[in-house]
């Protein structure tokens, strides 16, 4: 094998200028690929690779080279589903955490005939407190498309995870009504969220609790250490908050896929756009509405709160 090596070296220098660090075929087709130090560029740059004979054709030649690039800088899609499976199962358990906490709620709480506001609210919290000091550091605990797609508009969340995210949000809320329907009897319709006091009102109510409850969340990524420990029951709060406020207008959602799931087993799309839509409107507002506020107050930032920035990121980039 070193022979081997040895002769495709020689044959390898001849195929590069001595004023450019790029390969021939890089030359003449005007690439400017530019890798990093590392296994791609062992593999890319070995001279079994780009060694070839003159009559092959250079352009499968670039398409392959470019090919395992895309796949060792990590910018393909399958390459990126299967590293980061992980990811995508955490998001789908801990909608499922949340959505079958709320279907147990509903039926406790109808056994004891009524189901209670104040107690459907604790469960919602408590259900987020645990899902974000479990998978938060695996996935940032999004758990809600709408949480999704704002730090994906307004922070640095990468688009190309979105569509994943958001599939395996919604399976997992699919999966936990299934599993409440066979673990408490119940009928899959008792899961949807419907507007209560019509739907103008139930928009508004969903709109402005997807607001605060985002705007609440986007603010701990610059805040001190002392409180970003507490992240998970700070966002548990703001859940509670919003559920208080909208459950007797809108049934509590805040969330397209705690909405989605259900619906999709139950076959019941009545007032279906209302939570696919302000939920998201309103993420995406507030955390807007914390961006256009931030710089206020960035230069005032110390490096603890830089500091603390970077290690309360696990709300928005993992």
């Amino acid at each position: 094998m070193t022979s081997l090596f040895k002769e495709e070296q020689a044959c390898e220098s001849s195929k590069h200028a001595s004023t450019s660090n790029q390969s021939i075929f890089d030359q003449e087709t005007g690439s400017s690929n530019t890798l990093e130090k590392g296994q791609s560029e062992v593999i890319v740059k070995s001279p079994s690779f780009i060694c070839f004979t003159l009559l092959m054709d250079k352009t499968l030649v670039r398409m392959v080279q470019n090919c395992v690039i895309e796949c060792y800088n990590h910018k393909g899609f399958f390459y990126c589903w299967a590293c980061n499976i992980n990811i995508n199962i955490a998001e789908a358990l801990g909608s499922f955490i949340v959505m079958f906490s709320i279907g147990g709620i509903i039926k406790s709480t109808e056994l004891m005939r009524g189901v209670g506001l104040l107690e459907y609210a604790v469960t919602a919290a408590l259900a987020v407190v645990m899902v974000v000091f479990s998978i938060g550091h695996i996935s940032g605990a999004h758990v809600n498309p709408a949480v999704t797609i704002a730090f994906a508009t307004v922070g640095p969340f990468p688009w190309r995870r979105v569509p994943l995210y958001i599939l395996a949000q919604v399976a997992g809320c699919a999966m936990a009504t299934y599993a409440g329907v066979l673990v408490y009897g119940m009928k899959p319709e008792v899961m949807t969220t419907r507007p209560l006091l019509g739907s103008n009102a139930a928009f508004w109510a969903e709109f402005l609790a997807s607001f605060f409850v985002l705007f609440l969340t986007a603010s701990l990524v610059h805040a001190p250490p002392s409180v970003t420990q507490f992240s998970g029951f700070i966002v548990a709060v703001g859940i509670a908050l919003g559920v208080l406020i909208t459950a007797p207008i809108s049934g509590g959602s805040m969330n397209p896929a705690r909405s989605l799931g259900p619906a999709l087993v139950s076959f019941n799309f009545h007032g279906l756009w209302i939570y696919l839509t302000a939920p998201i409107l309103g993420a995406v507002s507030g955390a807007f509405m914390l961006r256009m506020l931030k710089p206020c107050t960035s230069s005032t930032s110390s490096p603890s709160s830089s500091s603390s920035s970077r290690r309360s990121q696990f709300l928005q980039i993992h």
